[in-house]
């Protein structure tokens, strides 16, 4: 009997040994993550305007996100220890949910800009420039910017592309030709639609998109092949979120180090917008 007592409270303060040692694990795990304020919860709540493809999009009929930025944010967060959650936001409104701290940080295809960085902070992770999508055949033969005066053109709201049209519509006011009638749209697909449906001469739209629209239309619509005033994508973060600032760096350089980073653009066939 003695013996038997003994054993069974040698088998008791074995499995309580146990247990306080899977949650010291378990202790120094969240320590590992809560090392960085945003990820006390194990998550990287990322905002992303998802009909952007092929960067951002709904697998067709699903809710399931799929794309470059979608690969890339669940990659991140990993790295760091965390899991990546995509929160659908609209382009117009990304840069104000982000500072009232709705998520952690924006991964949508943002330009990093003089301008947006005035509000919030970047990490680059890959460089993209302008392309126009036009009808098949480029019935206007349009081969630039400089070719959309007397046009219309349609483009998502809140984007590069509309700077860069106002800024070609001031150059061609002060020539004396007629400026470029613009069309603005809530989603990139509903620009692209403008065409289909003749209402437009073209979309200005980020390069990898472009091609991708081109690719999707089955020769109806096609690429100009441009990549002007190519520029970085950035994460995009709060002034305040200096740790995972820092943690998203170190996590980039890991992946792009191990490979991490190339085999994700090879999978997108985006490997001509690695950055260094």
């Amino acid at each position: 009997m003695r013996f038997e007592r003994w054993f069974r409270l040698v088998s008791l303060l074995a499995a309580v040994a146990a247990v306080l040692m899977l949650f010291a694990a378990c202790e120094d795990d969240e320590e590992e993550v809560t090392g960085v304020p945003e990820l006390g919860d194990g998550v990287l709540q990322v905002g992303a305007d998802i009909a952007y493809a092929p960067m951002e999009f709904f697998e067709e009929g699903t809710t399931t996100p799929l794309g470059l930025d979608i690969d890339l944010g669940e990659a991140l967060a990993e790295e760091m220890g965390a899991r990546g959650e995509f929160i659908n936001t609209g382009w117009d409104g990304i840069i104000g949910a982000l500072k009232v701290e709705r998520f952690d940080v924006i991964m949508s295809s943002m330009t990093i800009t003089d301008e947006r960085s005035k509000e919030i902070d970047f990490v680059p992770y890959f460089s993209a420039g302008t392309d126009i999508l036009v009808s098949k055949g480029n019935p206007e033969n349009i081969e630039g910017i400089e070719d959309l005066s007397g046009l219309t053109v349609a483009m998502q709201v809140g984007t590069i592309q509309v700077e860069q049209l106002n800024a070609a519509n001031e150059e061609f006011k002060e020539a004396g030709e007629p400026e470029a009638d613009i069309l603005i749209f809530d989603l990139n697909p509903l620009a692209v639609e403008q065409v289909r449906l003749g209402r437009a001469d073209a979309v200005l739209a980020d390069s990898p998109v472009v091609a991708n629209d081109a690719r999707l239309s089955e020769g109806e619509l096609e690429a100009l092949g441009l990549a002007i005033e190519s520029a970085p994508y950035g994460i995009g973060l709060r002034k305040t979120s200096t740790e995972l600032k820092a943690a998203i760096e170190d996590a980039l350089q890991n992946m792009i180090d191990d490979g991490t980073y190339d085999d994700i653009l090879d999978k997108w066939g985006l490997a001509g917008g690695a950055i260094e």
